[in-house]
């Protein structure tokens, strides 16, 4: 086997030392490599901006729904919170307004003062009277007529008594 290794110190055939033709050379490949790099990023720039693009736009969709959908349900939390606390209110003013209620019953009674209830029966004993009054007064008594025609000694009247209301 023959093996042959250069010596650390001869020069190659263009008189460098080898490491320094070795470091031109792997210069020289990474220039090269660059040049491609670029001659291909531009034959494919287009390309691959356009794929970038829709990229960023799945991207962005995504990131929209998400967000809607936490904005829905924050809207929806919300939502039920003030619906809550509407409920809760109206709870507390119906108590309030109840023992308002009480309240002014209690002070109209105790000064005297009648309740609707009072008053709607009275006023269905008073509709009650009136019927039987014209019930009575539209049929004719028996004999009335004999009586109108006789005509009784005229009785001492006493005059009706007024009322305080009047």
């Amino acid at each position: 086997m023959d093996k042959k290794s250069p010596p650390s110190n001869a020069a190659d055939e263009t008189g460098d030392p080898p490491l320094t033709g070795a470091v031109k050379d792997s210069a020289q490949q990474i220039w090269l490599a660059g040049l491609g790099a670029f001659a291909k990023a531009q034959e494919e720039g287009g390309k691959m901006f356009e794929a970038l693009v829709k990229e960023g736009l799945a991207i962005q969709r995504k990131t929209q729904a998400a967000a809607e959908e936490k904005i829905t349900e924050v809207t929806s939390r919300m939502a039920d919170m003030a619906s809550d606390l509407t409920s809760r209110a109206t709870g507390k003013w119906d108590k309030l307004e109840n023992i308002f209620e009480d309240r002014v019953a209690r002070a109209l009674k105790t000064l005297g003062v009648p309740s609707a209830r009072d008053i709607e029966l009275l006023s269905a004993r008073i509709d009650e009277m009136e019927r039987s009054a014209a019930k009575h007064s539209a049929a004719p008594k028996a004999g009335a007529a004999k009586h109108v025609a006789k005509k009784a000694p005229a009785a001492k009247r006493t005059p009706a008594r007024k009322s305080s209301a009047e």
